[in-house]
Parts: C-alpha cells; structure tokens; sequence
C-alpha cells in the first residue's frame, strides 16, 4: 500500500507542476469509439499461429484504464464503447451514429477501403485514428486534416529493415513475394526501400503454389530460392502462407528477413527498454497474451487523445487536434524518444523493433541515418514524397 500511494502522490505532485493547481481542474468526459472490422483473409495454408481475435480491442482497453489512472486526479474520465462486425457498412454506421451521440474520437482497425469511408462518413471535426491498415497509399493520398495512423505504413517497416540491411553491407536481394494484394504491397514498399537506400535485387519470385509445405518444404524450398549468390532472402508473405518454412531451408544458408525471420514491427513483446517492460507486464496481466502491433497502435491512438486532454484541458476535438498536429505535442510510447506527428499526413513518427520471435535484434533508424530535421523522418514518406500538404497551419 506504500508503494501504491506514493506512486499515486508522485503523479498527482508532477502533474500539478505541469497544470497548475489542484483547484483549476474542471469534470471531463471523454468517449472514444473503438471499430474493429473482422477479416476474412481466406484460408491459410500454413500458419498455425493465427493473430488474436481481439488484437487491438485490448490495446485500447489498456490504454483507457492508464489514462484513468492519471485522470482522476485532474477530475479526467476516459470511457471505451466498442463494436466489431465483419460488415464495413454495420462499422460506418455505428459511427455515424455515435456521432450523432456526440462521440469525437474514434480509433479504427479496419481495412484501406473501409477507414476511407470513415472520413467520407464522419464530420471533419471528428478525429479518427488508424490503428489496423498499413496501406501506404493512405500515406501518400488521403490527406484527411482530421486522420492520423498510429500503426506505421509498409513503406516505414520496409525502410526500417532495409537501413539494417545496409548497415550489415547485405547487400544482394533475393526476393519472393506471396499471391496476396498485401504481400504484393509489402514488396513495392521494399523495392522503394532497396533504391532509396542503395540495395540491389539480384532475384525475384512469386509464391504461386497451394500447398502445405509442412511436409515438402525441406524438398521444395531448396529449389525455388535457387540462384548463383545473394546476401539474404526477403519474404513477402503477410498472411502466414510459406514464409515461414524458407527459414533454413534456402538453397544458400543466407538470413532470411521481411515478414518472417527478421521482422519490422510496431510492436513485439520482446521489446523492453525504455520502460517498455511496464507496458508489456500490465498488458499481459489484463489479457493473458502478449501484445502485437495492433494492440500497441490502438493504445497509442489512445493514448495520444488522452495526452491532448490533459494538456489543452478540454475534451473539444477541434482544439485537441490542433494540438495533436502542434510542435508542442509528445507521446510517451516507451520507444526510447517522445513520439509526435507528421503534420503532413498524420503518421505517427517511432521508431521501429526489428524482431525474431524470441528477441529484439534492432531499432531502426539506424545509426548514420540522417535527416535535416528528423531522424525518425527518413522511415516511410517524407514531406516532399507524398501528396498531401501541411495541415498544421
């Protein structure tokens, strides 16, 4: 119990010294909506680890409860009203309607296609939050004023992987990219990534075969990634179909990277600096799992409207975006730096872990990396690559 209070005493004393004093703070509510689409990817051939069906869902529950924690001693209430369905119409419905309600603040796990509708659907001083789809084209395109992506684009892990890869001098590409739309997305991100940072491609496949390679892949992997010499295999294969039976299975023993074997993520439960440890042990108290991206980008989303809150004092969404947008706004994402967002297009600038299942192995950007004014800007799409302009002003 001392522990307890004088970690509760130590908050409300910091932020006192941030605030004010105790007698300024006013009653907030604050609603935010959490839309999850569920996905039929199709069947899958391989993977035998399939994601959480509340992956994201309690990286927002988490996110509510923390902010309680400190927003009660501001006179703060955070309060989660959530909805899942497979239909993408049910899902703009219910913001619709949640709208209408008076809800501001919604933070959506959706595909590409359904988080455009969100915007098309919803009054521009509603604040939506990307927390499911890594589509780039969101990115480079969509330049909603009022949308911001917590989880990182596909341009933004491959740029993170291939820093690393040019950081090692691996030079030599191998690249096998899966049957799917997303894996053919993932692909194009990387072979920006490999020109952007001076890697050569000296081979490329698609996986075209509808097998289970539980059993022939010893037989069958040898003789695809057949070729004269390459530094690494990168694998494009989002869904889980074959990537992970090219793993030591390679006609040259060579890594293996991308979206199996060395992994860009938003999030792993191998990370633990920076504090990260704390998140990762509340986490798994509440939920018996380890958190992945997902969950971490919905916490974020979160998180990041709750940090407006408690700075600007108010629950107004017109007000607490242009913080959001502002120089002066910091998220601590436990990722080794104050997070905030590119004014341009709403990506949330972090770092990222490059990953195996059992250990952390790196964050990018990598050292020497440089950036004029960011570091963390040369991951994914730099002002002057995208369509969007400035919204900040």
């Amino acid at each position: 119990m001392f522990i307890n209070n004088h970690r509760k005493n130590a908050i409300a004393i910091t932020l006192t010294a941030l605030l004010g004093s105790s007698h300024a703070y006013s009653d907030i509510e604050v609603d935010i909506s959490y839309l999850q689409q569920e996905i039929d990817y199709g069947p899958v051939l391989s993977n035998i680890l399939p994601e959480p069906e509340d992956a994201g869902f309690q990286g927002a529950k988490l996110a509510i409860k923390d902010s309680n924690t400190t927003g009660r001693f501001l006179k703060h209430k955070y309060q989660l009203q959530d909805f899942t369905s497979a239909n993408p119409q049910a899902l703009i419905d219910k913001a619709k309607a949640q709208y209408e309600a008076g809800i501001r603040y919604f933070v959506v796990n959706t595909d590409a296609q359904t988080l455009g509708k969100f915007t098309e659907a919803l009054g521009k001083d509603a604040l939506i939050f990307n927390a499911g789809s890594s589509a780039d084209e969101l990115r480079l395109h969509t330049c909603e004023a009022n949308l911001f992506h917590t989880m990182p684009s596909r341009a933004m892990l491959a740029d993170a992987l291939a820093q690393w890869l040019k950081a090692k001098r691996l030079q030599k590409i191998f690249m096998i990219t899966g049957a799917t739309p997303d894996d053919k997305a993932f692909s194009h991100a990387f072979k920006r990534s490999a020109k952007r940072f001076g890697l050569s491609i000296v081979k490329e496949k698609d996986w075209s075969f509808d097998t289970d390679l539980r059993r022939t892949a010893q037989s069958e992997m040898p003789l695809f990634t057949q070729h004269r010499d390459y530094d690494v295999v990168f694998v494009a294969d989002e869904r889980g179909d074959f990537g992970e039976y090219v793993l030591y299975n390679t006609w040259l023993p060579r890594p293996v990277v991308g979206t199996q074997g060395l992994t860009p993520v938003a999030w792993h439960r191998v990370v633990e600096q920076y504090g990260a440890a704390q998140l990762q042990s509340r986490f798994e108290k509440n939920t018996k799992r380890w958190m992945n991206s997902k969950d971490y980008s919905a916490w974020a989303a979160v998180r990041s409207v709750a940090e407006a809150v408690t700075r600007t004092q108010t629950n107004d969404a017109e007000t607490n975006k242009a913080y959001i947008k502002s120089d002066k706004f910091q998220l601590a994402g436990f990722k080794g730096r104050k997070l905030d967002f590119r004014s341009w297009n709403g990506q949330l600038r972090q770092t990222i872990p490059l990953v195996h299942p059992r250990s952390l192995v790196s964050m990018s950007p990598q050292d020497g990396f440089l950036h004029p004014t960011n570091e963390l800007d040369t991951l994914g799409f730099d002002r002057k690559e995208t369509d969007c302009t400035d919204t900040s002003k």
